[in-house]
C-alpha cells in the first residue's frame, strides 16, 4: 500500500491499492474511488464493538474497501485541517477523540476507551469514552486546524485548553484539573478545566476544533 496526503488546509488522503488490499472506514467514509474496488458494510468485531462504536459517536456499522485490481481509494478531512498517519506495531494502541478516525488497514483492530476518571470525560471535552486502535496496521486521522506534536518523557505534563488533545498514545495519562483562584474562573478567560497530559508517550494537539469555531462565529450570527 502506497499513499499520498495533498490539499494542504483541506487535505484529500488518496492510497493506492494493490489486488486483494483493504481498507476500513466509518460508512461513508470514501470520497472517491478508481479502480475495481468491492465495498461492503460489515459489523466489524461483532455487535459488541459496533455497539461501542456507536456510543464513541461513529456509525454502527463499517464499510470494508477491497481491491480486485490495482486501485485508488481517496478519503478528505470535513473540516479543515491535517491527515496524519500512524503506522501500530502489533498489539500497540493510540487514543483518538472520538471524531478523529478516518480509515485504517484491514487488521487494525477498533475498539472503546474509556477515560478511567469521570472527571476527565465529563469536563475534559474530548469525552468520557474516546476510540481506542491497535495495530499492527496503518491507521489515518484528520486533525482540526493546526497539528502539534510532542513526545512527553516519563512524568513530562503538558497543560492545555479542552477539546485541544487530538490522539495521545495509550502510556499516556489524561486528567482535568479545575482552574485555580476564583478570579482566574471569572475573569481569566481560559474556561472552569484544563486538560493534564502526562508522559511517556506522543501526544497530537489540534488549535481549531469546530465547537471552538462555532462559538467564535455565534456573536456574528445575525438574530431577527
Amino acid at each position: 500500500m502506497q499513499y499520498s496526503i495533498e490539499g494542504g488546509s483541506l487535505p484529500a488522503l488518496i492510497i493506492s491499492l494493490e489486488p486483494g488490499e483493504k481498507l476500513i472506514s466509518e460508512v461513508g467514509g470514501r470520497t472517491w474511488s478508481r479502480g475495481d474496488v468491492i465495498t461492503e458494510t460489515t459489523s466489524n468485531g461483532g455487535a459488541g464493538k459496533a455497539l461501542g462504536r456507536m456510543l464513541t459517536g461513529e456509525s454502527l456499522f463499517m464499510s470494508t474497501y477491497t481491491a480486485q485490481g490495482p486501485s485508488e481509494v481517496a478519503f478528505t478531512s470535513s473540516f479543515p485541517g491535517r491527515i496524519v498517519g500512524r503506522e501500530l506495531q502489533p498489539g500497540e494502541s493510540i487514543i483518538a477523540q472520538k471524531t478523529a478516525f478516518l480509515c485504517a488497514t484491514a487488521g487494525v483492530e477498533l475498539s472503546v476507551h474509556m477515560n478511567k476518571k469521570l472527571g476527565a470525560g465529563l469536563a475534559g471535552g474530548e469525552g468520557f469514552l474516546m476510540q481506542k486502535l491497535t495495530g499492527p496496521g496503518m491507521v489515518f486521522f484528520e486533525i482540526d486546524g493546526y497539528c502539534k506534536e510532542y513526545n512527553l518523557q516519563p512524568g513530562e505534563r503538558i497543560v492545555c485548553d479542552t477539546g485541544v488533545l487530538a490522539l495521545m498514545d495509550s502510556t499516556v495519562t489524561m486528567e482535568v484539573q479545575t482552574v485555580k483562584g476564583l478570579k482566574n474562573k471569572l475573569f481569566g478567560g481560559e474556561g472552569l478545566f484544563d486538560t493534564v497530559l502526562t508522559g511517556p508517550g506522543k501526544v497530537y494537539l489540534q488549535t481549531m476544533t469546530v465547537s471552538k469555531l462555532a462559538s467564535l462565529m455565534i456573536p456574528f450570527i445575525p438574530k431577527k
